[in-house]
């Protein structure tokens, strides 16, 4: 039987029917940031809870590792089309395969390598609907036994668009059809929530539409479209416009991209290196409430 995806977003119940169909695979791509004592974030992989325990047949995408450019100076930096594909195929994931992404901690970082395979050409991928703590919560079965397929061809289709850079920003904020989202807390977005990433503040001009307010904060599921249609909405992020998304390192800017396809919007882009780059650059406007 030829498996099949209902939708971009995938419920517990659904994923849990079809754990044994022979073209699934499952990624538990969760990372872990740390606040530290000087104001930044620290990098936590996720592989240690893994192997304690993850969803039947899944195997672990690192996003810290494998699954970012190893080039570049910036974390979680969209890695080459060959370095993705390779890293991909060696979990065993194949052209003609199903995917299913979900993460622990934050729900962003599935939404993150749902977008990455989408710009890599590959639509045939989805996101477990409240992650691993929906999952497990609802007594759901468990592993922490490693998952083993056999090295798959992925052949990457490159997108562009979908991942965006600096200049493109820089260009949103003065055309009237674009409107650049913050997807960061109201804290972060005031200024007050402090300067994590070298200046604090939000992109000039941005407006804010914080990624955990898209989720149900006792099951970490999506909200209603029309809840998500409306927080878009109030801000004038409305249908019309192109959205170019942002946060700390593009990865809660993606969890905020997912949510603009969820509800069947146009395709908003993502800018990859977000306010790591841009506060880290004097001449980058940026803005605060005070």
């Amino acid at each position: 039987m030829v498996l099949k995806l209902p939708g971009q977003l995938v419920s517990t119940e659904w994923l849990e029917t079809h754990l044994e169909h022979p073209a699934l695979r499952i990624l538990d791509a969760t990372v872990y940031l740390h606040p530290t004592s000087d104001n930044r974030m620290r990098m936590e992989s996720g592989r240690g809870d893994y192997g304690a325990g993850h969803i039947p047949g899944a195997m672990f995408a690192d996003l810290i590792e494998d699954l970012s450019d190893a080039e570049s100076a910036l974390r979680f930096t969209l890695p080459s089309a060959e370095r993705f594909a390779t890293n991909i195929g060696k979990l065993g994931v194949g052209d003609e395969n199903v995917v299913v992404v979900y993460s622990g901690g934050s729900m962003s970082w599935a939404p993150r390598l749902w977008l990455m395979f989408k710009a890599f050409g590959f639509d045939n991928v989805a996101v477990l609907d409240g992650g691993w703590h929906k999952w497990s919560s609802e007594g759901r079965p468990t592993s922490n036994q490693p998952s083993r397929y056999p090295e798959a061809t992925f052949t990457p289709k490159f997108r562009e668009g979908i991942f965006v850079d600096q200049n493109t920003v820089e260009d949103a904020r003065s055309d009237s059809e674009s409107i650049i989202v913050n997807a960061l807390s109201p804290e972060q977005h005031s200024g007050e929530g402090g300067a994590h990433y070298g200046r604090p503040g939000r992109i000039a001009s941005s407006v804010n539409v914080p990624a955990a307010a898209l989720l149900d904060r006792h099951t970490f599921a999506f909200r209603p479209a029309g809840e998500i249609a409306m927080a878009f909405d109030s801000v004038g992020a409305t249908e019309e416009k192109r959205l170019v998304i942002y946060c700390g390192g593009g990865i809660a800017a993606s969890q905020v991209a997912f949510a603009q396809a969820l509800i069947g919007r146009p395709a908003a882009a993502v800018y990859d290196a977000s306010l790591q780059e841009w506060a880290m650059d004097k001449e980058a406007a940026m803005e605060t409430d005070f």
